[in-house]
């Protein structure tokens, strides 16, 4: 049904948009914009098992599994930016960026998954890496979890168990006493939309499955470690480092295939599903779950004869405590999709919940990643959405990049970063919204999750068949240098 529905859409709705900001206007941004560039613990570190790390999630699914990655990758060694942390804070500085976002690695630093024990080299590691680059004028905006998290605490449920709540906000305590008096800049969580995916689904470990159930359980959890968290830095914290806390949402725009009204309330609720569903929480004025969430979840799970939603309620004090726990909002963003009402996929699932079928325009150019077609007007659509949702909220784009196979004449990544940033100009100058820094997706290439080394998304080439882990700096560096110098 799906495949047939699909390629009838391919030949009913071709749907064009202008994608390229007009050549005669003149992009600006406002003073004190931020230029960051990011990476994450997994990705690039390496060094998996020395000076104290335990094994983590993700090292236990690629030694165990092999095959979940292309190539059967892994990331024991990845860019090795666990020894190469100085080279890498030099590219940085050399292409002119003013921030590095990188996560730490629970696992380097509360091997046991608890703070009874506190690693020193993992401090030391992260201490190190903070004080190289601010003796190179580079702020740090540091993630506390960009995924990887102790093995020992995925036996016992990971995401799926509560206690994993108060884990988090001890390994955040750890976070903000050892690195807080340099870091003013945190992301607790990233993209917890694509966390919820691992136990819903099979995107990442430990790939459960667990369709209709995993996605809400891992995400109603997720979200009271987010909040719990800012309100440990908040009341603990913030009145000496006076840092900023948020986390990084992502999702994508849903945007109608046809003028039908049907379908017009399915890209809504597409929206409503991905970046509504971590945003509504903590972003809107009312909090909890948005109400088309809770509407499609509680009646199909009525419909199937449960004695309750599998969507998890919030008491009154939960969604009090959830709501208003941001400094700013961290936005991940790629593309976008279309959209058409239709009722697919297995029972229950979040798909069949959700009640649509999205896919893309095939217009769009295409990127490595079969996910992530080129559309840069979509960047501006959707900080548009999320300032008519929840108010004109300071917005840092934490993410936004492009992948190829390789190769340093990356004319395609150039164009993708100049489009993007084009709509951030026309969504500051134009629509008012307070963006107030961009962060490419990534410095470097580097292990790219299930996707291994397969996809590169780096401004900086990585050789990783040489054992030294040479860097070569691409015309996309060299273009985001000169637009940095240009744009400052």
């Amino acid at each position: 049904m799906y495949n047939s529905n699909l390629s009838l859409l391919i030949i009913l709705f071709v749907v064009l948009f202008n994608n390229e900001v007009n050549a005669d206007y003149k992009v600006t941004f406002p003073k004190g914009f931020i230029f960051s560039a990011a990476t994450a613990a997994y990705q690039v570190e390496g060094a998996w098992n020395e000076s104290g790390k335990s094994e983590s999630n993700w090292d236990r699914l690629v030694h165990t599994h092999p095959s979940f990655v292309a190539n059967k990758d892994n990331g024991d060694i990845a860019c090795d930016s666990y020894h190469k942390y100085k080279q890498d804070v030099q590219l940085l500085k050399d292409i002119g960026f003013k921030m590095y976002r990188f996560s730490l690695s629970w696992s380097r630093i509360l091997p046991k998954g608890t703070k009874e024990f506190i690693n020193p080299a993992g401090i030391n590691y992260y201490n190190n890496l903070i004080n190289e680059l601010l003796a190179n004028d580079i702020e740090p905006m540091v993630t506390i979890y960009h995924w990887d998290h102790p093995q020992i605490l995925e036996d016992i449920g990971g995401w799926l168990n509560e206690s994993m709540v108060e884990y988090f906000v001890d390994y955040a305590d750890v976070a903000f006493k050892h690195f807080g008096d340099r870091v003013k800049w945190w992301i607790t969580i990233n993209e917890p939309l694509s966390i919820m995916n691992s136990y819903e689904g099979t995107s990442g470990p430990p790939a459960l499955n667990y369709q209709g159930y995993g996605g809400y359980l891992s995400g109603h959890n997720l979200l009271k470690a987010h909040a719990k968290a800012y309100h440990l830095y908040d009341q603990k914290y913030r009145p000496t480092q006076q840092g900023k806390v948020s986390f990084a949402l992502n999702g994508a725009l849903g945007i109608s295939a046809t003028s039908m009204e049907e379908d017009k309330q399915a890209a809504e609720r597409f929206t409503q599903f991905t970046l509504g569903w971590f945003a509504h929480p903590v972003y809107s004025s009312t909090g909890d779950y948005s109400p088309v969430m809770r509407e499609f979840i509680d009646r199909n799970s009525l419909e199937e004869g449960l004695p309750q939603s599998r969507l998890p309620v919030f008491t009154a004090e939960e969604v009090k405590e959830i709501r208003g726990t941001y400094d700013y909002m961290g936005f991940n963003h790629y593309s976008s999709n279309l959209v058409i009402s239709g009722k697919v996929g297995p029972f229950p699932s979040l798909l069949r919940d959700i009640a649509l079928i999205p896919f893309f325009n095939f217009s769009w150019p295409a990127s490595a990643n079969p996910t992530m077609r080129v559309f840069p007007e979509g960047i501006r659509l959707t900080v548009n959405w999320l300032r008519n949702q929840y108010g004109n909220v300071p917005v840092f784009i934490t993410e936004n990049g492009f992948s190829d196979t390789g190769g340093t004449n990356d004319y395609n990544r150039i164009n993708y970063l100049k489009e993007n940033l084009g709509n951030l100009s026309l969504a500051i100058n134009e629509d008012g919204i307070n963006i107030i820094g961009h962060t490419v997706w990534s410095i470097l290439d580097n292990f790219e999750w299930a996707s291994g080394y397969k996809q590169k998304f780096g401004l900086v080439e990585v050789d990783f068949n040489h054992p030294d882990r040479p860097r070569t700096m691409k015309e996309s560096a060299e273009f985001y240098k000169k637009y940095i110098s240009e744009h400052s």
